[in-house]
């Protein structure tokens, strides 16, 4: 088996990511717990690909990063990039941006996923973003989940993420329409 770095210090990113990988000849590992990721770009793609190569050099071994966040149209597409450091905990990221759509009607947003593969030597060799486009709600709602979850709203299906299937969830999402464009060509390097 290959292995496969992935490039998050996160255990539950890599269960994540399990499934997607089932089947194929990688042998998946987090990261070094110790090596710390540059993220200077100004897109989901420069990110990803900027995590998988700095991984990928470090460890000498074929490594996969992803980057994603919440885009939401009368934001300007924020917080895009800085989803996750919008604010200091779930609830805090979903009540600023509650706040700031606050009296606004266009709800409309999206979740993008960019997957980067880099190479033992840092180059990339697969790049690839998913979207899954939604809207925010004025209240969350759901249990399951994590960060934007439970107000971002999938009309195609009449419920939030956080009110998904896990399984329905993967098939739909950002990072699984990414995976979903990204696996042919990952069979094809396994």
């Amino acid at each position: 088996m290959t292995v496969l770095v992935v490039a998050t210090g996160n255990p539950g990113k890599v269960k994540e990511i399990e499934p997607y990988l089932s089947g194929l000849n990688w042998e998946l590992q987090l990261k070094p717990p110790d090596l710390e990721m540059e993220e200077t770009g100004a897109t989901f793609r420069e990110n990803a690909a900027q995590k998988a190569t700095q991984v990928a050099i470090a460890t000498g071994h074929w490594a996969i990063a992803d980057d994603s966040g919440l885009e939401v149209v009368a934001l300007d597409n924020r917080p895009g990039i800085y989803s996750a450091r919008y604010a200091d905990s779930d609830q805090a990221r979903i009540a600023k941006l509650l706040g700031e759509l606050q009296g606004i009607s266009d709800r409309r947003a999206q979740f993008v996923c960019a997957i980067a593969l880099a190479k033992p030597d840092g180059t990339i060799a697969l790049l690839t973003e998913g979207i899954c486009p939604g809207e925010i709600l004025t209240t969350p709602h759901g249990e399951g989940g994590f960060g934007y979850d439970p107000i971002f709203y999938v009309p195609e299906k009449g419920m939030t993420f956080s009110e998904m299937p896990l399984e329905m969830k993967q098939e739909i999402s950002h990072r699984g329409r990414a995976f979903q464009e990204l696996l042919p060509q990952l069979k094809s390097l396994s």
